[in-house]
C-alpha cells in the first residue's frame, strides 16, 4: 500500500539532504515523495534534482503560489498513495518510521490516525520550552489521551502522523486557509472522528533551530495557537445546557474572556486572587474559586497556566468528581 510523503521546503539547504536521507533509509519501500520547493532562494532546488536523479520515488515541483499551505495542497494533488503523511526538511525520519506506521493503521483501517514519538535535538543547546513539549506530547499519546488534550497544545506532531487519503480529504485536508495549519487540522481530524493510534517507538528527530518556521514565522505565535482553541472548543465540546466557567483571571484568561464576549457566550469567572473577588472585569464578576462547589453542572475552562498551581487545581477537581474532557478542559 503506497505512502504519499507530503515535503513543503523553503531554503532548507542546511539540513534538506539529511532528511532525505532518513527518507531513502525507510525499511518501507512503497513510497513516493512530493518534495514542493516553496520558491527557495538558495540550493535546494538543486539538492532535489540530485536526488531525484537517485531515485524516481522522489518528485520534485516548484509551487507557483508561495506558502506552505498551497505547497501541501500541490503537494496532495499529485500525490498517488492511499496513505498519506508530511514530513518537514528540517526533520530527520527514525529507519522504521513509515513501516511501523503503515502497519499499526492497516490493521485497524479508515478511521483511525497513526502516529509516534518524537525527540527533539538541537544544533545548540534545545531550548526548554521544546524539551517541554516533547516530553509532554509523548506522554499524551502513550496515554492515548490526545483529544482530552487537545486544548493544552496540539497533541499529535504535524511531521509525524498517517492518515488514509480519504480520512484527510473527509476532515477537509489543507483546504482551509487558517494558520497554524498543522493544529487546525488535528482539530479537524478529531471533529470526524478518527481515533489515534500510537507506535510506542520514537520515529521522528524533531530539529530546533534559531531559523525553525514556528520561531520565525508571525503565522506560528504562540498567540495564534491560543485564539484557535476556544472556537473550536465552542464547536465541539461546548454544551450550552451546562454553565461555562472559566478558572483564571491573568493574561490568556482574559483573552478568553474577551473571546467569549466576542462570541456571545455567557460564562461565569472564577480566580485565587482574593484583590479580584466582586470586581466586574469585561463585564463579568470575578468570583472565589471555592464557590464552584455551587455552581452545579458546569464545564470549566482552565488558563491558568502555572505547573504548581495545576496541581491544586486537578485536585480540587478531583474533589468535585469532574471528568477531563467532558467536564473540564486544561487550555494551557
Amino acid at each position: 500500500m503506497r505512502i504519499s510523503i507530503l515535503l513543503p521546503i523553503f531554503n532548507e539547504e542546511r539540513y534538506l539532504a539529511e532528511c532525505l536521507d532518513s527518507i531513502l533509509a525507510q525499511s518501507y519501500s512503497d513510497w513516493e515523495l512530493l518534495a514542493i520547493d516553496d520558491q527557495s532562494t538558495d540550493s535546494t532546488s538543486q539538492i532535489l534534482v540530485e536526488y531525484q536523479q537517485r531515485d524516481a520515488r522522489i518528485r520534485p515541483m516548484r509551487n507557483p503560489e508561495k506558502g506552505v499551505i498551497p505547497a501541501l495542497r500541490l503537494a496532495l494533488q499529485h500525490s498517488s498513495g492511499e496513505l498519506i503523511t508530511r514530513m518537514d526538511a528540517d526533520d530527520i525520519m527514525a529507519p522504521q518510521k513509515l513501516e511501523r506506521m503503515q502497519t499499526l493503521l492497516v490493521a485497524h483501517g479508515p478511521g483511525h490516525l497513526s502516529v509516534g514519538l518524537v525527540e527533539y535535538f538541537a544544533d545548540a543547546e534545545l531550548g526548554q520550552g521544546y524539551a517541554r513539549y516533547g516530553t509532554w506530547i509523548n506522554k499524551v499519546n502513550l496515554e492515548g489521551r490526545q483529544w482530552e488534550e487537545i486544548y493544552r497544545d496540539c497533541p499529535i506532531p504535524a511531521p509525524c502522523w498517517l492518515v488514509y487519503r480519504e480520512d484527510l480529504l473527509r476532515a477537509g485536508a489543507f483546504e482551509p486557509n487558517i494558520k497554524p495549519e498543522d493544529y487546525d487540522l488535528i482539530f479537524r481530524f478529531r471533529q470526524i472522528g478518527l481515533q489515534p493510534l500510537t507506535v510506542p517507538e520514537v520515529l521522528l528527530y524533531w530539529r530546533d533551530h534559531a531559523d525553525r518556521t514556528t520561531r520565525m514565522n508571525e503565522a506560528y505565535d504562540i498567540q495564534k495557537y491560543f485564539r484557535m482553541k476556544l472556537p473550536w472548543f465552542l464547536a465541539l465540546d461546548h454544551d450550552p445546557s451546562r454553565q461555562l466557567v472559566l478558572w483564571g483571571a491573568g493574561p490568556r484568561g482574559k483573552t478568553f474572556a474577551t473571546m467569549l464576549n466576542e462570541a456571545k457566550v455567557k460564562f461565569r469567572w472564577v480566580c485565587d486572587n482574593p484583590r479580584k473577588w466582586g470586581q466586574q472585569i469585561y463585564g463579568v464578576v470575578m468570583e472565589e474559586e471555592s464557590r464552584l462547589r455551587e455552581f452545579g453542572s458546569m464545564q470549566i475552562i482552565i488558563s491558568v497556566a502555572s505547573p504548581v498551581d495545576q496541581v491544586g487545581i486537578k485536585v480540587m477537581l478531583d474533589e468535585l468528581g469532574l471528568c477531563a474532557g467532558t467536564d473540564y478542559f486544561w487550555f494551557c
